[in-house]
């Protein structure tokens, strides 16, 4: 097995371009391609997954507190593949903070000892690429960049006066470039790219860059180059020898609600959770489950087609009189409010917490951030530290008693702080999106309160 990690100078450098269109060509060799995402994104992961037909696995070691459990989440899903690809996030050292081994991608690359491709944006420029290039080959010593792949080119003098910069004033190679097309393009919202399903053409354009990509990047001297490496399969880091009661979980799954992680829905499956799948747009009622997970999406691009579905609503409502568990994340609890606002609509939601959640122009709550349960919760007991990530374009008003204090803490110091997370009977929402495998502790104790029939007061 090969392993690579695209990382870039900086975000809009190219990086998930050449990503996909490296996925597509290596899918055209007939390669058992492996892909990965370092960071939260739930996007991107998509896309790779639509390519490869192999599920995209996150990567983040904020989310996911243990390397080794990060070591084997890679390995368990690399082991049986020909290539690992493995998107990085934003620019090579950027994480959480100023510490460039804190949630970046090279703190990544380094932990599973993986070579890295360098995207830099060529446009406008020449020899000073191979100042960017010799700044980032000499930051941290412990990294193995590989060689460079140069965006943006207009023209084959531009390239190859980029490339002879690289070539004499730095040790590092220069696998080919990427052409300047606006065709290349994909449209996005608020939280990125635009999900695949929703771009009907979404696989010619990612040809027409592997096509692009084939003629101008040594695809074949880089597959020579990368290592041959053994991975053998990894045994679990959770001690799942405790049987819990066999129960059905349903999940909101359809354009409005899509956010999970693969990893996720494996580790319930591992437990003996057996998983049945509804859409709150186009189902007239809830599945027969003991539990049901709303995750994030889109629902204010959907909030016409989740009002009109009136039953749906109405059974959601009566599975929380039923006191069954649901667990909800951002756009799970815009769904489980009242209503929501956009712009001067409303639609009316499910309406277990008072409350309404209203579009906002600017971004709310972005990054990584952990709440600390103010009381016993469906997701653990008081004083528990939860994890995860946040990143939302609407704010939730009500009058509703919040759980959790929510806390920011960057580079060791507590940069923000505020109430979030509701609690109603066996419901809990918020706008925090969760890893499972933060901890077995977490993980323990969510099997154990979905497999009881007590309340959670």
């Amino acid at each position: 097995m090969k392993k690579i990690l695209i990382g870039a100078a900086s975000s809009g450098s190219g990086k998930t371009t050449f990503t996909l269109g490296l996925l597509e060509i290596l899918r055209r060799k007939n390669l058992d391609v492996q892909p990965f995402k370092v960071g939260p994104d739930y996007v991107d992961t998509r896309y790779h997954s639509r390519i490869t037909k192999n599920p995209s696995r996150n990567l983040d070691n904020f989310l996911v507190r243990k390397n080794e459990t990060l070591n084997y989440l890679f390995e368990h899903a690399a082991y049986q593949s020909d290539v690992a690809v493995i998107e990085g996030v934003m620019g090579l050292f950027d994480g959480f903070g100023i510490d460039k081994d804190c949630c970046s991608s090279s703190a990544v690359a380094k932990e599973l000892n993986c070579p890295v491709i360098l995207v830099v944006n060529g446009k406008s420029a020449s020899t000073s690429i191979a100042a960017v290039v010799k700044g980032f080959e000499e930051f941290d010593e412990n990294l193995n960049i590989m060689g460079v792949v140069i965006n943006n080119i207009a023209s084959e003098n531009h390239y190859f006066l980029v490339k002879g910069a690289i070539e004499k004033y730095t040790k590092t190679k220069v696998y080919g470039y990427i052409a300047k097309n606006p065709a290349f393009a994909l449209p996005s919202r608020q939280l990125g790219l635009v999900p695949e399903n929703e771009i009907d053409d979404v696989l010619e354009i990612i040809g027409l860059i592997a096509d692009s990509i084939e003629k101008t990047v040594d695809i074949d001297q880089l597959l020579y180059d990368m290592e041959e490496v053994e991975i053998k399969k990894p045994k679990h880091p959770f001690n799942l020898a405790k049987q819990f009661k066999k129960i059905t979980l349903g999940i909101a799954h359809d354009p409005a609600f899509h956010f999970y992680y693969p990893d996720n829905l494996e580790l319930l499956e591992d437990s003996g959770v057996e998983i049945v799948y509804f859409s709150p747009m186009k189902d007239e009622k809830l599945p027969e489950a003991d539990a049901y997970y709303f995750g994030g999406g889109y629902p204010e691009e959907f909030a016409k087609e989740l009002s009109e579905n009136e039953s749906m609503r109405k059974s959601v409502y009566k599975a929380f009189e039923e006191n069954k568990i649901i667990l909800a994340e951002c756009g799970g609890l815009m769904y489980l409010g009242t209503s929501l606002q956009i712009e001067d609509s409303y639609y009316p939601m499910v309406g277990i917490f008072e409350g309404q959640s209203q579009m906002t122009s600017r971004l709310k709550r972005f990054g990584y951030c952990y709440g600390i349960l103010n009381e016993d919760t469906l997701l653990g007991e008081k004083g528990d530290k939860i994890y995860g990530h946040e990143f939302h374009h609407s704010i939730f008003e009500t009058n509703e008693s919040t759980v959790m204090t929510m806390e920011k803490n960057r580079d060791g110091e507590i940069v923000s702080s505020w109430e979030g997370g509701y609690q109603k009977k066996r419901v809990f929402a918020s706008y925090l999106h969760l890893h499972f495998f933060q901890s077995e502790t977490f993980v323990t104790q969510l099997l154990t309160q979905m497999t009881t029939n007590g309340d959670v007061e």
